[in-house]
């Protein structure tokens, strides 16, 4: 049977907080996840006339 309902252990507060440090650490990690990739170029620029680009 599964223990009853009652304050965690210490073993899973630290497993949780380790847990939690990970995912803490993976979302700094991928920081910012929310910016949209960029699919297209801009066009040429005055400065970019040296720049041959490819199509």
């Amino acid at each position: 049977m599964s223990k009853p309902h009652g304050q965690p252990t210490p073993e899973e507060i630290k497993e949780k907080q380790d847990l939690d440090d990970a995912l803490d650490e993976g979302l700094e990690e991928t920081f910012p996840g929310s910016d949209p990739v960029n699919v297209t170029q801009p066009a040429p620029s005055r400065q970019d006339g040296h720049v041959k680009r490819s199509d």
